[in-house]
């Protein structure tokens, strides 16, 4: 095996895989391993590219600065890139993007300023016009704009094209990708344009983006939102060239991360949420075949970055997504039910370090007290404080020293109307009846099924 001097050289030649446990039709499915790029996407190759290309024009120069807008891959390819070579860089990213991303990005020690998700292109506080703003107020900077920098596509038309097509030995009948910055598919079109023009380009899209219905009826529609990271625009990218697809899919947050957990459980596969996307589109083109063709997909990143979102069953269950049975009382309210093993809980007998620690591990900020299944308590962020305050060994004392017992236990029946008063005294609602236990209800909890309600 090779030996490396760099890691920027371990960039590209990723593998592929021909799928087995999917219903292909009468197809084969192949997906390329992006994820095995030292950043963990596709996106490192373009930063590669882009940047080089960017110190041969003397656009970037010692000491300098690069900035750039982007869901997150790009800035951790750029961020590993960027480290090699001495540069200082500032992301903006929406405030959709996955923690998981952020904190990968800040770790490198990449500046990152977070801009709203709610906005459109031309709003001073979208992302890429927020980072045309900093590339301009601050000196020696640079704005690499994957979105109209030419090298983008260039990178997948010089290079991921031509690995695609030796690795399936020139026979290739569809490419199913998705459009975030658009280089993928402008770049892969044009390669298979060129030396396999019998490819099919086929665009992965999700709901809420304007690309799909733009391709099928060339009417440039209102865009909606969507979750899924990394493909998706509300315009469209100087690069992109939608005159290379045939064909276009529209695919639903529901339908995009129960594929991503699918190719995970069938294939050994841990991809990202965009790749929820592409392969179920992938697989709906392949469906819908009545001769045999051989499809190639990108896992364009790895799943490691959305464990605290797409494959964290209380994030889908706010966002609605999770398809947990409805009861048509305060049962659905709650974020993590007991009945399925969700809800954090102690023992009377747990110490407050335990506590602590678990409050800290599951980002929550009161506990119930389970003892023998039986609600007995409740112990918040405040009850440890006071309890542990100037001394501590206190620590170590138990959960029954300090919880609180006087506890407002409401029936599944009751309205949210008489739960309401509970929230003004800056309590939660314990909902049990008899000897079960349902879970508890925040405030947060009751906001996120208003809002749910209101979408």
């Amino acid at each position: 095996m090779t030996i490396h001097s760099s890691v920027l050289e371990m960039i590209g030649n990723t593998p592929m895989l021909k799928l087995s446990k999917f219903d292909t039709g009468p197809c084969d499915l192949f997906i390329k391993l992006e994820s095995q790029n030292p950043g963990g996407s596709i996106k490192d190759r373009i930063s590669v590219v882009m940047i080089e290309a960017a110190e041969k024009e003397g656009k970037i120069k010692p000491g300098g600065t690069i900035i750039e807008a982007t869901a997150g891959n790009t800035g951790l390819g750029l961020g590993l890139v960027a480290a090699q070579k001495g540069y200082k860089l500032i992301l903006v990213i929406p405030d959709k993007m996955s923690p998981d991303k952020i904190r990968h990005i800040r770790a490198m020690g990449v500046e990152v300023r977070l801009t709203r998700s709610d906005v459109q292109k031309g709003h001073p506080e979208h992302y890429q016009d927020y980072a045309l703003r900093l590339s301009k107020e601050i000196p020696n900077s640079y704005y690499i704009d994957q979105f109209s920098n030419p090298n983008n596509p260039l990178t997948h038309e010089t290079e991921t094209g031509p690995e695609i097509f030796e690795q399936m030995e020139g026979k290739i009948d569809a490419m199913v990708v998705g459009v975030g910055s658009s280089g993928t598919i402008t770049g892969l079109g044009r390669f298979f344009k060129k030396n396999a023009p019998g490819c099919e380009m086929v665009l992965a899209d999700p709901e809420g983006s304007v690309l799909r219905e733009l391709v099928e009826t060339g009417v440039m529609p209102k865009a909606g939102a969507w979750l899924v990271e990394g493909i998706g625009e509300d315009f469209v990218p100087s690069i992109c060239d939608l005159d290379l697809v045939s064909k276009a899919y529209s695919i639903s947050d529901s339908e995009a991360f129960q594929t991503q957990r699918e190719l995970l459980e069938r294939e050994g596969i841990m991809a990202g949420s965009s790749t929820g996307t592409l392969l179920s589109a992938a697989l709906r083109y392949c469906r819908e075949q009545s001769l045999p063709k051989r499809v190639v997909t990108l896992v364009g990143d790895t799943g490691n970055k959305y464990l605290s979102k797409s494959f964290n069953d209380s994030w889908l269950a706010d966002q609605g997504l999770l398809g947990r049975e409805l009861h048509g009382d305060l049962r659905d309210i709650i974020a993590r039910p007991a009945d399925t093993g969700d809800i954090v809980t102690v023992t009377s007998d747990d110490n407050l370090l335990t506590t602590y620690k678990r409050m800290r591990m599951f980002d929550v900020s009161q506990v119930p007290v389970i003892d023998d299944g039986k609600v007995v308590g409740l112990i918040d962020e405040s009850d440890i404080l006071l309890g542990i305050y100037n001394n501590e060994k206190n620590f170590q004392q138990q959960v029954s020293s300090i919880m609180v017992t006087d506890l407002e236990i409401v029936p599944p029946s009751a309205s949210i109307d008489s739960i309401l008063h509970l929230f003004k005294e800056d309590k939660v609602a314990i909902v049990a009846e008899g000897d079960t236990f349902y879970g508890l209800i925040t405030q947060i909890d009751l906001i996120n099924h208003l809002r749910k309600a209101t979408l």
